[in-house]
C-alpha cells in the first residue's frame, strides 16, 4: 500500500528550484531558526577540517560557517542545483565554500570524511530518516559532531485543521522528537540530545501564509496531494476556518522545532534502540515575527 505522505526527493528538488530566486524574501524563519542553531554551537569545542551545510539552501549558513572555522573546508550541500545557484550569492572573493547538489539520502562522500554537519529544517523533506541518519554516520568521522533543526507534528496544525478531513494530504507529516533520536541510535549516533521549542508566528491573513509558504519553497508535494486545481469554494471555507483562530488581528501559525545534537561513534547499529528521552534547556531569542510560547 502506498503511503501518502511520501515526499519523492525529485517533487521536493522541483519545488526548491522554482522557489530558488524567491526564497531569501520568504524566509524569515529560516534565518531565524539558522541563527539560533548556529549559537548552540557557542558551547561545542570542536576545530573541524571539514564542515557540511546539510539542506544549504541559499548559502548563508555556509557563509557563517566558513566565517567561524576559518581554517575548514565548508560545503553546502542541497538536494536543489536552483538553490545552490543562489548560493553564489553568499561566497566571498578569497575564500570560497563549495557547492555540492546531491540528496541526503545517498551523499555520494567519502566515509569518515566529515567533522561537522550541520542542518537546518532539512530533513521533514527526507522520505527515509533511517537512511540519512546512515549516511550520515557512515561520512562523519568518529568524535565528530551532527547539529540539526527539524520540525515536530504540531507544526501547521492551524493549516491542518482548516483544510479539514477531506481525504487528501494538504499538510505534510512532521516526525517526533522521540523518533528522530531512536533513528540517531540506530545509525550508532552517540549521546544524542533532543529537545523541542514551540514558536507562533502571525499573519495578516492565510493568503499571506500561503504566499510565503510557496515564495520559500514549501509546499506540498506528498504523495497523497490533491493533483488538481484549488476549488474558490474550497479554499473559502479553508480561510473561513482558519479565521476562527484569530487573535489581536491576526492569524497565528504554530511550529514545533526540534533540536538535535549527537556526536558519531564510528559504529554503525543495526536494530532498533531503546527508546530514551533526552532535553536541554532552550533558550528565547526575540524576533519580530517569532514568538516563543
Amino acid at each position: 500500500m502506498s503511503d501518502d505522505y511520501f515526499l519523492d526527493p525529485r517533487a521536493v528538488r522541483r519545488a526548491f528550484d522554482r522557489a530558488s530566486a524567491t526564497f531569501d524574501a520568504n524566509a524569515a524563519v529560516h534565518a531565524e531558526l539558522r541563527n539560533r542553531l548556529l549559537e548552540r554551537l557557542d558551547v561545542v569545542r570542536l576545530q573541524p577540517q571539514v564542515v557540511l551545510d546539510l539542506g544549504a539552501g541559499t548559502g548563508h549558513a555556509a557563509r557563517a560557517l566558513q566565517d567561524r572555522y576559518r581554517s575548514a573546508y565548508v560545503a553546502a550541500v542541497d538536494l536543489s542545483p536552483g538553490m545552490l545557484r543562489e548560493a553564489r550569492r553568499q561566497q566571498r572573493f578569497l575564500k570560497r565554500f563549495g557547492r555540492v547538489a546531491c540528496d541526503a539520502h545517498a551523499l555520494g562522500l567519502k566515509s569518515a570524511s566529515v567533522d561537522l554537519v550541520f542542518s537546518n529544517l532539512m530533513l521533514q523533506w527526507c522520505a527515509d530518516h533511517d537512511r540519512v541518519f546512515a549516511e550520515l554516520a557512515r561520512v562523519v568521522r568518529a568524535g565528530g559532531l551532527l547539529t540539526f533543526t527539524a520540525l515536530g507534528p504540531d507544526t501547521l496544525q492551524e493549516l491542518r485543521a482548516a483544510w479539514g478531513a477531506s481525504g487528501r494530504v494538504h499538510v505534510h507529516r512532521f516526525i517526533d522528537m522521540h523518533d528522530l533520536g531512536d533513528a540517531l541510535m540506530r545509525a550508532g549516533f552517540a549521546e544524542p540530545v533532543m529537545d523541542t521549542e514551540r514558536l507562533t508566528i502571525t499573519y495578516r491573513d492565510l493568503d499571506t501564509l500561503l504566499g510565503e509558504l510557496k515564495g520559500s519553497g514549501s509546499t506540498n508535494v506528498a504523495l497523497g496531494r490533491s493533483r488538481g486545481l484549488r476549488s474558490r469554494h474550497r479554499h473559502q471555507l479553508a480561510t473561513a476556518s482558519y479565521e476562527a483562530t484569530r487573535c489581536d488581528s491576526l492569524l497565528p501559525v504554530t511550529l514545533e522545532v526540534v533540536y538535535g545534537h549527537a556526536w558519531a561513534s564510528g559504529i554503525t547499529r543495526r536494530g532498533r534502540a531503546t527508546s530514551r528521552d533526552f532535553a536541554i534547556p532552550v533558550g528565547s531569542i526575540g524576533h519580530r515575527i517569532v514568538k516563543s510560547e
